[in-house]
Order: structure tokens, then sequence, then C-alpha cells
């Protein structure tokens, strides 16, 4: 996994093999990643929880998910990661690009999962040991996590076999709905300031450049930013620079002075102090407590 996978709002990491794009990414909140930023990606994802508790976003939606929550990300939607409380979560990220799961000949079959991955057709984004479906969705997931421990030959046409008969349940028995109300500018305007943060973060723009980069006015900015994501742009942007610093902190060997520089942090007292403020102990105490795995 690349250090800051996840600390980028809209990935763009090519997953699995390039010709079979699925994989399994086991991780841990907070040993891993302090917290997943809110992001999107062209492929569908699992948040599969083994153990713990922690919180899962789904379109601006939180909730809290423990063991054995499963998360259903399909492309495109904004998601993000964070921790319960003092709690730790141990969860497993399988994402997968949906092409695999089509032929190269339209049928009626394809064309449900069209209407699913394109969000034509709803379903839940959540599915907990209580749901009806939930035993024979599971049983989908697990198997493949089982035949990915070993990569028999053709294990590719069984992990397709499973993940079609997943969103089969999905089709038959979850009794997908019409898609809820959402408001599909402010969604894209969001995910276009996001992008802009993702590949800017370090920089010190004004919210003035970044209004108009983004299309819009710096008061419709301030205010769409304020609304969605329940806090100023300053204060968004500083905790996603400290989410970044914290991972590299702990999967780089870099000096802390180096890692506020790349994180958009030119004084090094006042990252210490930001980042104490935000994590309860000091940048060097972070890399120490996480580098012993505890």
């Amino acid at each position: 996994m690349n250090n800051l996978e996840y600390e980028n709002y809209q990935e763009k990491t090519l997953h699995g093999d390039p010709l079979f794009p699925y994989i399994t990414y086991p991780c841990t909140i907070p040993l891993d990643f302090a917290q997943v930023p809110l992001h999107w990606h062209d492929e569908a994802e699992f948040i599969y929880v083994k153990k713990g508790r922690g919180t899962v976003t789904v379109d601006f939606v939180c909730q809290t998910a423990s063991a054995g929550t499963l998360a259903l990300i399909l492309p495109g939607q904004l998601h993000a990661i964070g921790p319960y409380e003092t709690e730790s979560m141990e969860y497993e990220n399988i994402i997968f690009h949906p092409d695999i799961l089509f032929s190269g000949k339209a049928d009626t079959g394809s064309s449900l999962l069209v209407s699913l991955f394109s969000g034509r057709m709803s379903v839940p984004s959540f599915y907990t040991p209580d749901d009806p479906c939930y035993t024979e969705l599971i049983a989908c997931v697990d198997a493949n996590d089982e035949i990915s421990r070993t990569h028999p030959f053709g294990y590719q046409l069984y992990i397709k076999s499973q993940l079609h008969m997943f969103f089969y349940l999905l089709a038959n028995r979850c009794r997908p709905c019409a898609p809820p109300e959402k408001n599909h500018a402010s969604l894209e305007k969001m995910k276009l300031i996001l992008k802009y943060i993702e590949t800017r973060y370090a920089e010190k723009n004004t919210i003035p450049e970044i209004a108009r980069a983004c299309g819009i006015s710096p008061s419709h900015f301030m205010r769409c930013f304020k609304d969605t994501m329940g806090r100023t742009f300053t204060a968004y942007l500083n905790e996603y620079r400290l989410a970044v610093a914290a991972r590299l902190l702990v999967s780089s060997d870099a000096q802390i002075l180096t890692v506020a520089a790349e994180c958009g942090y030119d004084n090094l007292s006042y990252f210490n102090r930001v980042f104490k403020a935000h994590f309860h102990m000091t940048p060097r105490e972070y890399r120490r407590l996480h580098a012993s795995g505890t």
C-alpha cells in the first residue's frame, strides 16, 4: 500500500493486478491510519470490520461500525473511516473495479449491475449481523477472503462468481428501492473542492484563490463547505494535513521537521502545538507509540 494512499481524497492507485483489479488491504484504526479522510475512487469497495469499533461515513452519512459490519462503497461515493472514541478497529478494505464483472457483450444481467454502480438503483450502504440477508452476503465475502489466501489456478473465476452472487442477493433479497434524493450539484461541487485539497493541501492558498479555481464565489465556497462538512474550510484543511502527517510519521523515517514541511507547516513549533492539540501527544510521542505497535 502506498504511504499516503488513503490520505488522498480521490485515489488514483491501481488496485491489484492490472488484469484483475481485486485486492484486500488489512488495516487498523488508529495503528495504520489515525483516520481515512473523505475521498472517492472509481472502484467499488467493501469495508469489512473484523474487530473493535470505529466509524464509516458514506456520502456524509456517518455510522458506528462494530465487528461484523460490512459497508458497501459504490464507485464515486464519498467515504471516510475514523475512530470511535478511544477504541481501535481492525478491518479489511476489499477494493475491486466493476469492470471485472462485465462481459464484452451487453445483457440484462449487466444492465442490473450498471443500474447499481451508476446509482440509478439504490441499496443500503451498511449490513450488520441483524440484517435478514447478512449471512448470505457475508458468506460471499468470506469465501473470497479464503481463496485469496492461496490464489489457486483460476481463482479469478471464483472471486467473480462470488461477487456476482453478492450482487444477485442484493437485487433479489434486499429489495432495492429508488435512489434517495441528493443534491447532485452540491455533491459534485464538493468533490471538486476536495480534489483541489488533495493536490494542493501543502500550499498556502487563500480562500479566494481556491474558490476561483473551483468556479464559485468565496462567500458561496465558505457557506457550501461549512454546510456540507460541518466545519470551516480552514479547520478541515488542518485536520487533513495532520492526518497526512500522522501517516508519514509512522510510515517513514523522515525527520519531524521534514514531515511538517511536506504537510504545509513551515514553523516546527506551530506544527508541534497543533499536532498535540489534535492527537493529545507530540509528533515524536506519536511516532514512538505507533512504531511499537501498541
